[in-house]
């Protein structure tokens, strides 16, 4: 029993290993420069995230009759500081005449923006409402990160079952096979 739990405890020691491999603990910055990675990553979700909330108060307050600069002066406490810049200059750009196109370059560059300010210049042009297309990106926002976020629970899943079952195939051949083998092994002994 022993065996099998130690098993057990090396496969899920092997399962939060870095994907780097063992040598990573030997050399500090490459484990330094794995956990940027990781965090970089992790920061672009909560961006967007962030980016998504954005979106659904700026269509909210569009929809309740606010004027597009006073909506994004109300929605930029919200974001984080290079997006509520972005936002600012867009509603100064916009309070004070400048073309749509012009005004809403600063949050081109800006994650989870960047198809809002597409949308307002359409918009700008059209006449359409911009509260619809806020929300609907929003939506697309959330789902691509739950898509993403399903996505790395399944490889997860399949990086979980190598281990493990790299641990009880092992165990399995020196708990129950091979004690029948020898048994046998034994028995055909007598008969020879």
């Amino acid at each position: 029993m022993l065996t099998g739990t130690a098993l057990i405890l090396l496969g899920a020691a092997l399962c939060c290993w870095p994907r780097h491999g063992p040598w990573v603990a030997a050399r500090p910055g490459r484990l330094l420069t794995w956990l940027r990675e990781r965090t970089s990553r992790d920061k672009g979700g909560s961006e967007l995230l962030r980016s998504a909330a954005i979106l659904d108060l700026l269509a909210a307050c569009l929809a309740g009759g606010l004027p597009v600069p006073v909506a994004l002066e109300a929605v930029a406490p919200s974001a984080s500081s290079a997006t509520a810049t972005a936002l600012r200059s867009v509603a100064a750009h916009l309070a004070v005449g400048a073309g749509p196109a012009e005004a809403w370059a600063p949050v081109r560059d800006r994650p989870g923006l960047t198809e809002l300010s597409v949308a307002a210049v359409r918009t700008a042009r059209a006449g359409t409402a911009l509260a619809a297309h806020a929300k609907d990106l929003a939506s697309r926002l959330r789902e691509s990160l739950s898509a993403e976020a399903e996505e790395r629970a399944e490889r997860a899943g399949v990086l979980l079952a190598a281990p493990i079952g790299l641990c009880f195939l092992p165990a399995f051949l020196c708990l129950g096979v091979l004690p029948v083998v020898l048994g046998l092994a034994g028995r055909l002994d007598g008969f020879l």
